[in-house]
């Protein structure tokens, strides 16, 4: 099934003749670029974001990407954090943010005589609260893997058997994502919750999120990864560095991480309204 879902996305790019990809270098977009820029050779071009609502490191390991993938790259300076509508953080805080970012790359895509501008999102994404949807519905921006119906399980699959390094690699969401909704965006929470992971996956943990509770920090890990935490010398390092970092209270979260978790509150919030 997933083969066949990958001879549509082939004929589906080859009918676009040049494209622009929005390329994070996560699982998605790696996957997409590989394709696409092995059915269109030079008439791809990728685009990163930089940005404060990302991490550092992503701008380096996407441009090592396109580089192994000989793909021409270029980086765009998104300005998602001058917009008060974004950094006021409603609940459609990714609309305004997609809608920042496509404008952009569609000039880009237009400057550079480029069809058409594409995105990673997979079919499992269609079922997910994403408000950027709307934004791409707007910009007429396509998302090739949702229209063939591949999903993220096999997007890792088909990966894997092409040889790409990102296969396997966790899941990622902006730093926007770890700060409740109604709480303002700042460049500075942005830089503590980037440090702060960075310092939990330097302790081995591979899926983590720090959520940003202005005094408290959230910890998520995969359930597996829980024992980890709770070792005496691991869990009196965290204490010590995120309360270095300014929090007054640090927490695991015994659920363990879940995409999205910050949409519970909404949910809850509608429970109470209905």
């Amino acid at each position: 099934m997933a083969n066949k879902k990958l001879k549509r996305l082939e004929e589906n790019l080859k009918e676009m003749r040049s494209t622009l990809i929005a390329f994070s270098g996560g699982v998605d977009s790696t996957f997409l670029l590989k394709v696409a820029s092995d059915v269109l050779r030079n008439k791809v071009v990728a685009v990163t974001s930089s940005s404060p609502i990302h991490f550092s490191y992503e701008v380096k390991e996407a441009k090592e990407l396109a580089r192994q993938l000989r793909v021409k790259h270029l980086i765009s300076h998104s300005r998602e954090c001058g917009n008060e509508d974004f950094i006021k953080n409603t609940a459609d805080r990714c609309y305004f943010c997609k809608k920042e970012l496509f404008k952009e790359l569609k000039r880009i895509a237009r400057k550079n005589g480029l069809r058409f501008v594409l995105d990673g999102s997979n079919y499992d994404d269609l079922r997910s609260f994403r408000p950027g949807k709307k934004a791409l519905r707007e910009l007429k921006i396509r998302s090739p893997l949702a229209e063939v119906g591949l999903r993220k399980k096999e997007i890792r699959k088909l990966s894997k058997e092409l040889g790409l390094s990102t296969w396997n690699s966790p899941s990622q969401t902006c730093l926007a994502t770890r700060i409740p909704y109604g709480e303002r965006i700042t460049k500075k929470r942005l830089e503590r919750i980037e440090k702060g992971e960075e310092f939990l996956r330097g302790l081995g943990l591979k899926e983590v999120r720090l959520r940003d509770h202005e005094d408290m920090a959230r910890i998520e890990v995969n359930p597996r990864e829980i024992k980890i935490l709770v070792k005496k010398d691991i869990r009196k390092k965290v204490i010590n560095r995120l309360k270095r970092m300014g929090y007054t209270y640090i927490a695991l979260d015994l659920e363990g991480y879940r995409s999205g978790s910050m949409d519970e509150a909404l949910k809850t919030v509608d429970k109470l309204i209905s």
